[in-house]
């Protein structure tokens, strides 16, 4: 069943607050004001119940009546799993539009990502795309901007506080200190005051930040 209706989309008024966001996969993302979205992680949450309704279905005699039920058991569940990831998506993307008029965030190549066969799973669900097109929709109609920055714009290696870089940055280090000005920071925490930094430049440039370009940053948090 589908419903066809036609709406206004209406302009929300102006408000002072902009914000960065660093998508992730243990969070969903982080904010530059350290708020944490946490991954519900709808995929792995019914994994059970998928496997054991695709097992079932294996089982069934090709063309039988069992079969055709076992595979709308699966088909329900797959589309509950895409239900509850949109559903968590929607309102998300809405209290970010509703509650800032910039939204910086980071460009992904989510399909060159999602080769990495260890990842590929949790990638997927987490929804990245979405998330970001969700947002891109919804603060076209609420007169809202959302900024883009490079992908190649070192956001988790940057001091978001005196603009060292960091020549390397292990994924499995979530905290580090800044060499130059011993600033302790928060992986993903520091990255989204960069996104936040770099997405304001772009705004204020007209053009996008490349991945050692020099963006002005203070300590104030």
């Amino acid at each position: 069943m589908s419903c066809l209706c036609g709406f206004e989309p209406e302009t929300l008024p102006v408000v002072p607050k902009t914000l960065g966001i660093d998508l992730g996969l243990k969070d969903l993302f982080v904010t530059s004001e350290g708020e944490r979205f946490g991954n519900p992680r709808h995929t792995a949450k019914y994994a059970s119940r998928l496997a054991l309704a695709q097992r079932r279905l294996s089982r069934k005699q090709l063309g039988s009546k069992n079969r055709a039920k076992a595979r709308r058991k699966v088909a329900r569940i797959h589309a509950k799993i895409s239900d509850c990831r949109a559903d968590g998506l929607h309102k998300l993307s809405r209290r970010l539009i509703n509650e800032n008029q910039v939204v910086c965030a980071e460009t992904l190549a989510v399909k060159n990502m999602i080769c990495n066969p260890k990842l590929s799973k949790a990638i997927a669900d987490a929804g990245w795309g979405e998330f970001v097109r969700q947002l891109e929709y919804k603060g076209g109609w609420a007169g809202r901007q959302i900024v883009q920055i490079d992908r190649w714009y070192p956001s988790s290696k940057r001091c978001s506080c005196c603009g060292h870089t960091l020549e390397r940055l292990p994924l499995d280090v979530r905290r580090w200190s800044c060499p130059e000005c011993a600033t302790e920071h928060d992986r993903d925490v520091n990255a989204a005051i960069n996104i936040k930094a770099a997405g304001l430049a772009v705004l204020a440039l007209g053009e996008n930040v490349s991945g050692m370009g020099q963006v002005s940053m203070s300590c104030s948090r």
